[in-house]
């Protein structure tokens, strides 16, 4: 199908459709789009725009930035007011009108002064005023990311650059000056999908120092096992360091609709139509903010180990579970042209919990299935990764962690998946059971070296 006849098709059957209406100072000549989603985040957007607006002219000139303010029609009253004062600040920006009247505000009338000195492409989507919500049953940030992505799309459909890419970002996280540059450059070389390299905000507060830090260490231990088991789904899964393809998003029919784990869905579809790549000439930041919005996530993290639960939080998959994981995909790369039968006999001396796993997610039709339908080995690969996609990763590990192996100490966890390995770029004491947040930095820090 022609490039024109998808946009079409997705346009028509896949899309939000066209009942939010871009606002926007300047779209000409623009080859990448900027997607911020934002609910109640009039304190938090504007710095985020402000960093955006560091980038230089060259690389704005052909970038937009579209930010979603949203909400539904049961949220508070005191979200709908914060998301109608953020667009009343918004339409003054891409109006280009006076900005005297901000000036009490001393802090966000800077900030609004150097966005409009930055001359952005900048534009919203109201998705907060009335008639204009969220519908209630459409999901959360997930439908606020489809709809400014979905806009991005129509935008792009007409540009006539060579390769248009759509970023998505979230309104509590700063970017680098060469952020729209490393990514453009990075989508040169016909790149489908790329995440950028993050760092979480350390705050100044101890306490919630500790909680990021902890946080942060969660996430990079999960993507360093996944690489240990070199598993294809080991890659972040956060949504402000997402950038695709117009191409690849309309492959997955685009950004789905969750009010949760959006980006992780999203992401997992990419990776079946193509390689997720790693941007690490620039970075995002973040925020380590505490929230309730969504049941999981930075912010629930956060807010657990703030609310006297920290302890809790400072354990790990166990070690053993990715090692079972590695020799899983071994296995399946080695006997992929054979029976179901013959795997879960082979996967039993693995594991006895791999193939009680197995057989509880239907795994011998399933490869009856496939067998029946693929034509050769690399046919029979891909259909394998299709169904043992990052969703059923995660299932895996989840069942081992309940069934066979519960969480360990983090940071024994990190010593053994160190050692299998053979990283010897970081000691650390291990004999403690929660060592001091110094040395804990310096464990968070040599992560981001490595994953």
């Amino acid at each position: 199908m022609k490039k024109s006849s998808l946009f079409d098709d997705y346009l028509r059957n896949y899309s939000v459709g066209d009942r939010w209406k871009l606002i926007a100072n300047d779209t000409d000549d623009v080859s990448q789009v900027v997607v911020i989603p934002a609910y109640a985040e009039k304190d938090m957007l504007f710095p985020t725009l402000a960093s955006l607006a560091k980038n230089p002219p060259s690389s704005l000139e052909n970038s937009l930035i579209i930010c979603v303010i949203n909400n539904k029609n049961n949220s508070t009253a005191a979200v709908k007011e914060n998301n109608w004062r953020t667009i009343e600040f918004l339409n003054a920006l891409v109006g280009k009108k006076s900005l005297k009247t901000f000036e009490k505000e001393k802090e966000l009338y800077k900030l609004l002064i150097d966005i409009s000195d930055a001359k952005m492409k900048l534009g919203y989507v109201n998705a907060s005023s009335k008639g204009y919500e969220i519908p209630l049953n459409a999901g959360g940030v997930g439908m606020a990311r489809k709809i400014g992505m979905d806009t991005a799309l129509r935008l792009l459909k007409n540009s006539s650059a060579q390769r248009n890419v759509i970023i998505s970002l979230d309104a509590d996280t700063l970017v680098q000056s060469n952020y729209l540059s490393a990514i453009k450059n990075y989508f040169a070389e016909k790149v489908k999908t790329a995440i950028v390299a993050y760092e979480h905000q350390m705050p100044v507060d101890y306490m919630e120092k500790a909680a990021i830090c902890c946080y942060e260490i969660f996430l990079r231990y999960w993507v360093l096992g996944l690489k240990y088991a070199k598993s294809p789904w080991a890659f972040h899964s956060i949504g402000s360091t997402i950038s695709v393809s117009t191409e690849a998003y309309l492959e997955v029919r685009g950004m789905n609709r969750r009010g949760a784990g959006e980006d992780f869905y999203f992401l997992n579809k990419l990776a079946k139509v193509g390689k997720i790549d790693y941007i690490k000439e620039t970075r995002v930041y973040p925020s380590a903010r505490q929230s309730t919005r969504v049941p999981f996530g930075t912010g629930k993290r956060i807010g657990r180990f703030l609310t006297g639960f920290c302890e809790e939080e400072y354990c790990l998959y166990d070690p053993q579970i990715f090692s079972i994981l590695g020799n899983w995909l071994r296995l399946m790369k080695e006997m992929v042209m054979e029976r179901e039968n013959d795997i879960l006999v082979k996967a039993e001396i693995i594991n006895p919990g791999l193939r009680s796993f197995l057989e509880e997610s239907k795994f011998p039709l399933v490869w009856y299935k496939i067998r029946r339908v693929a034509k050769d080995e690399k046919s029979l690969e891909r259909h394998f990764h299709d169904w043992f996609d990052g969703f059923r990763t995660l299932k895996m590990i989840n069942y081992f962690t309940r069934k066979v192996y519960p969480p360990i100490n983090m940071f024994l966890a990190l010593e053994k998946i160190f050692t299998m390995f053979g990283l010897t770029g970081l000691k650390f004491n291990t004999g403690e059971k929660i060592p001091s947040l110094v040395e804990q930095m310096k464990i968070m820090n040599y992560l981001r070296t490595i994953t």
